[in-house]
């Protein structure tokens, strides 16, 4: 097992050893051949406790959680660790040093509600069904859809991240049709674009099988995607999904500077459910968390732009476009506001936000 060192590490309330080839908390990972831990995963870490602790709330029966790609294994160690209820645990990796350092970590922990696998994940899933599956791969997550959603029991969670951004957000178009059967977007909305994608795709995979999707926590930042959706059973799930999965044009996403592309197919529904972000929120006081400031922040966010249209403009991408000096947030929402329409804040950028106001309005608000 020991190809490198191992450091002591706490998150949450758990402490385990992780090996130390990643010490940056900036940026997303490398594929090394050690199980990596990577510590700018820790807020993506604290919201999967979070949504997998509101799970257990609202659940009436014995959950059974996947870690499905566990690499170091601290999500699964975690959830294991820092959960409450009825519960257990299933961490898989088909690496070697993982398996041996989960096993360590699993010890070092006293878990028993846990149990490893060092399998291939596709057929793991179509051995078992679970309530929860976390999807957390180098690169993309798409591989796995179809075995997900066959395996994960009606009103269960999929939580997926994408670290593709490139191919999702534009920089290799050719790459995002090929693995999303989608042509994404290169602007200021590339990152909720990506997201949608993501989640088109996911959608399209679930109504092959007469199941819908709800998504409930959904965002995006520079490095990654995260997806929390909620899956239901039904064709009349799978066709109220479906008539949210389409194609737009370029032109009618805010800022495009192409007017005669398509974009997608993609999902143009809710990212967020509110009541639910609201209950994970209240949840976040119950927990040791390190990274809470970023939490709230994160979450305060995706509830305020649950009910936005999609896509958003930015500042000072319309300053530029306007040639005018940019105004400030707190002046753009109060007068769009004022007139009647709906304006919140995104997550996706500090100096984006979404309107339902037709541009020639923003336009006045600018001026």
């Amino acid at each position: 097992m020991n190809d490198g060192p191992t450091d002591l590490v706490k998150e949450g309330t758990t402490e385990l050893f992780v090996y130390t080839n990643k010490t940056s908390v900036k940026g997303p990972s490398v594929r090394e051949k050690t199980p990596f831990y990577n510590p700018s995963m820790e807020l993506n870490r604290d919201v999967s406790i979070l949504v997998n602790q509101w799970l257990l709330n609202t659940s009436t029966k014995h959950v059974h959680i996947l870690d499905g790609l566990a690499a170091s294994g601290i999500r699964g160690i975690r959830l294991a660790h820092e959960l409450s209820g009825d519960f257990e645990i299933t961490i898989n990796d088909w690496n070697d040093q993982s398996f041996a350092l989960i096993q360590q970590n699993i010890q070092k922990n006293l878990l028993e509600n846990i149990s490893v696998f060092q399998r291939d994940l596709g057929s793991l899933l179509l051995e078992r069904r679970y309530h929860s599956i976390d999807i957390d791969p180098f690169g993309s997550p798409v591989y796995f859809f179809d075995a997900a959603v066959r395996s994960v029991y009606n009103k269960g969670i999929i939580a997926c991240t994408a670290t593709d951004t490139a191919a999702l957000c534009g920089v290799f178009p050719q790459v995002c049709f090929r693995r999303y059967a989608a042509w994404p977007l290169h602007g200021p909305s590339m990152h909720e674009t990506g997201l949608r994608i993501l989640l088109g795709c996911l959608c399209r995979e679930a109504a092959k099988y007469d199941r819908g999707i709800e998504p409930f926590l959904c965002y995006t930042t520079d490095h990654y995607v995260r997806l929390y959706v909620q899956i239901h059973n039904g064709k009349s799930a799978a066709n109220a999904s479906m008539a949210q999965y389409s194609s737009i044009m370029a032109r009618d996403v805010p800022l495009s500077q192409e007017n005669t592309d398509l974009v997608g197919p993609l999902w143009l529904g809710s990212l967020q459910k509110k009541t639910a972000i609201q209950e994970i929120r209240t949840l976040a006081s119950t927990k040791e968390l390190h990274t809470k400031p970023l939490l709230w922040k994160l979450l305060d966010l995706l509830e305020e732009e649950a009910d936005a249209p999609p896509f958003f403009y930015t500042i000072n991408d319309l300053s530029s476009l306007l040639k005018v000096s940019p105004p400030t947030m707190k002046h753009i929402v109060e007068q769009l506001k004022n007139k009647g329409f709906i304006v919140s804040r995104t997550h996706c950028t500090p100096t984006g936000f979404k309107t339902n106001a037709p541009l020639g309005v923003v336009t006045e608000v600018f001026k």
